[in-house]
């Protein structure tokens, strides 16, 4: 079901549901996916900026909250502006949303779309799409953070683990470092087989952000927050090179929110060329707690590898 309203002073937004999961998407800016919950009372899992509730207009970047569409590398025309109303079709199970091309600075000529289709159950996927406007050629990589509700902890898988021999001499991937990435703060869980990143609120650590990427050969990563959980997977294309030295997926906290992001290839786009990255979502409610790589073993690892 999509149904056209108004949310939290924004006049056009649109609810997506089904009989188990519902989501809402602002059409006044954006596209931002503010809202992802379990029908029949549960919370909303994304984390929204209250203080940016029903703003449209300007030329501020605003974060707004929830999951949006950027561009790799993190530069100016990262922060474009996307204020304005964007256009929205419907067909069938699915709804399409196109924002502007962003041709005033710092934009670079690129028009993003978010494709969304409510599949079975609490399950969804999302398809990413920038198309170059310009008529000139970029490089770039598609970029799909979701900003998490606080609380909860992030949860990445790391390349499997084997002894070392004839068979496993050379690395299998990157575990990436910001200037801020200090692994001696609390927020961190380096497992053998999983890293985990909690959000606090009041941290005490060095630095209040906290971020890292991994090449993730499986594909999945979580957020989990009293019960819940919700899953993002997106296709990793073996051989490609990824942002960041190589990383797919990125986990990164602040004080207020956590974001669980996918990345796809590094391309290079020639005037009218299009590039789309698709992630898969799900939501389970219910689920046991717990801190460790047996905890994920036993209670998010059989979730993950279904959905």
């Amino acid at each position: 079901m999509l149904e056209r309203i108004s949310y939290r002073g924004w006049e056009n937004a649109y609810r997506i549901s089904n009989a188990t999961i519902e989501l809402v998407v602002l059409a006044d800016v954006g596209p931002r996916i503010v809202s992802c919950r379990l029908v029949g009372g549960g919370e909303n899992i994304f984390h929204e900026v209250p203080e940016q509730a029903g703003l449209t207009g300007g030329n501020v970047f605003r974060l707004y909250g929830g999951h949006r569409l950027w561009i790799w590398p993190e530069v100016e025309r990262t922060y474009f502006p996307d204020n304005s109303r964007v256009t929205v079709f419907q067909s069938h199970n699915q709804a399409s949303f196109m924002a502007p091309v962003e041709s005033a600075a710092p934009g670079s000529n690129l028009q993003k779309e978010l494709e969304i289709r409510l599949d079975a159950g609490a399950r969804v996927t999302v398809t990413h799409r920038v198309i170059n406007r310009d008529s000139r050629s970029t490089e770039l990589a598609l970029w799909a953070p979701t900003m998490m509700k606080a609380g909860g902890r992030a949860i990445l898988p790391l390349p499997p683990r084997a002894a070392m021999d004839k068979d496993h001499f050379q690395s299998v991937g990157p575990l990436t470092l910001w200037s801020f990435t200090d692994f001696a703060d609390s927020r961190w869980v380096l497992g053998t087989e999983y890293v985990q990143l909690q959000q606090q609120t009041n941290p005490t650590g060095r630095f209040p952000e906290q971020m890292t990427g991994v090449y993730n050969p499986a594909g999945w990563g979580a957020y989990f927050l009293n019960g819940t959980l919700f899953l993002k997977g997106a296709p990793v294309a073996h051989g490609a090179v990824y942002p960041d030295f190589g990383c797919n997926f990125e986990i990164f906290t602040n004080p207020d929110f956590l974001e669980l992001e996918s990345l796809g290839p590094m391309v290079g786009l020639g005037p009218g060329e299009s590039m789309s990255h698709t992630e898969r979502w799900a939501l389970f409610g219910n689920v046991p707690g717990g801190d460790d790589d047996s905890w994920i073993r036993s209670a998010i690892l059989p979730l993950a590898s279904n959905f």
